[in-house]
């Protein structure tokens, strides 16, 4: 949040362009950095300033960049013919208020911070401010040209520069904030003069320069964060960029990593007191662990609360699902969206659970498939259980309630309730509600037929 400001704020992102280098269909500002949007990462950093107006410039793949965005609190100007960033900015502008501070930032450009946007427009209060870094091979980007007196003069991209002035290791990062009213007289004064026939944004800072306005700097100092992204390769490398700063933040706060490079968060995650992340796990949505969580190698969990103590093993899914206290998952366990389990609940390998509810103390080890079940507490479910849920129009529910042992390779035809501490034999298959506290079974009776001879080929 910035200070007060006695101008209203506008920022304006381009994210017309359409990535041919990406080699795909998919507009460039679409494709996901972190699980997210190149795009959504530029308008957080953007809403961060809390400012009066988000105008997003797009072209390339309007619709489905609107549609992507569907709901979200922003203008959408549209660039029908991509002429340049000078020409999007320009369809822009006229939806500004000549009173307005304006910010112009890029779409691709995922890694930047509200910290350095906020500099910037300081900077910008006498005249123009633009971002620069410096790069030990700046090649591809738009070199700042400074006077004897350091001072400014103008960017020259880099298909324009000279052999000299590609030597120049400070570039344009791409953002820049001026007053809108005279943003909009220099820009009106861009021509395509170049080796792009484009109108070049980066000629507002000649323009500027030239009528002896301050070009004020304000230098990034970690490279990623102002990298865009051009290529596959860039984004892939951006990526662990992000990865690895999102480690270090989980680090920093006191979470053992096995591998700092081999962790992937893609929304946020929160961890208590001394949590263990194993190599290989991806966290999406929101994920909170809580002390002395435990998570295993190969792990994806996804909107998971999980509560302290808890172990999860290796190769485990869980999505969507509430975990409690001393539990342990896996390995190769799956949680489907609506599970909630107990203190000490057991999972065991190859068992698969949706929509179900587990009760304290209970556990299902092996190769089951529990659904839309209520499970009460200390109940054990042997080996092969299945939950039959669906007849193929409609799903029934299954309640077992507290202190039931469930034989292994038993089937539990819904809607059906195992009533307290029943038992039901190895291999039965249960349609009827059982009483409390006996054993149930229901099975085929054995036969074996002396005379039977197998079918010769």
């Amino acid at each position: 949040m910035l200070e007060s400001r006695a101008m209203s704020l506008a920022v304006i992102v381009l994210a017309a362009g359409q990535g041919k280098r990406m080699h795909s269909a998919l507009p460039k500002v679409l494709h996901p950095l972190a699980g997210r949007p190149l795009l959504a990462h530029v308008l957080q950093a953007a809403r961060a300033l809390e400012p009066d107006q988000i105008l997003v410039v797009h072209g390339h793949g309007a619709v489905e960049v609107r549609a992507a965005f569907a709901g979200a609190r922003v203008e959408w100007v549209e660039q029908a013919q991509q002429l340049g960033t000078g020409h999007a900015l320009a369809q822009a502008l006229p939806k500004v208020a000549r009173g307005s501070q304006v910010l112009v930032l890029n779409g691709d450009v995922p890694m930047l911070r509200a910290e350095t946007l906020g500099r910037l427009l300081a900077a910008s209060k006498k005249g123009l401010a633009i971002c620069t870094c410096d790069l030990t091979d700046a090649t591809g980007y738009g070199r700042v040209l400074r006077d004897a007196r350091k001072r400014v003069r103008r960017v020259v991209e880099h298909k324009d520069a000279s052999a000299k002035e590609l030597r120049i290791r400070e570039w344009y990062a791409g953002f820049l904030a001026a007053p809108a009213q005279r943003l909009a007289v220099w820009l009106a004064k861009v021509r395509p003069a170049n080796a792009q026939k484009e109108h070049y944004l980066t000629d507002v800072i000649g323009i500027a320069a030239r009528e002896r306005v301050q070009v004020a700097t304000v230098k990034a100092t970690d490279p990623w964060e102002v990298a865009g992204v051009n290529s596959r390769h860039e984004l892939a490398l951006l990526e662990r960029a992000y990865q690895n700063a999102q480690a270090d933040k989980l680090l920093e706060a006191g979470v053992t990593l096995a591998d700092l490079w081999r962790v992937d968060v893609r929304g946020e995650l929160s961890c208590g007191r001394d949590v263990a992340i194993d190599v290989n796990c991806v966290f999406e949505g929101k994920v909170t662990l809580g002390d002395r969580v435990r998570v295993g190698p190969n792990c994806v969990l996804r909107d998971v609360i999980v509560g302290a103590d808890t172990e999860i093993f290796a190769y485990s899914l869980l999505d969507a699902a509430h975990i409690g206290r001393r539990c342990r998952i896996g390995p190769f366990s799956r949680m489907r969206p609506g599970v909630s389990l107990g203190d000490e609940v057991r999972i065991g390998n190859f068992v698969e659970l949706k929509a179900s509810r587990i009760g304290a103390g209970s556990k299902a080890n092996h190769l089951s498939y529990i659904g839309d079940t209520e499970v009460g507490e200390r109940v054990n479910i042997g080996a092969g259980t299945i939950t039959c849920n669906y007849d193929g129009v409609a799903k029934y529910r299954t309640v077992i309630e507290d202190e039931c042992f469930i034989g292994s390779d038993a089937t539990l035809v819904a809607p059906v309730t195992i009533a307290k501490g029943s038992y039901i034999g190895a291999g039965s298959t249960i349609s009827k509600n059982t009483p409390p506290g006996q054993l149930t079974v229901a099975r085929a009776r054995q036969v074996s037929l002396a005379n039977w001879k197998p079918r010769k080929k």
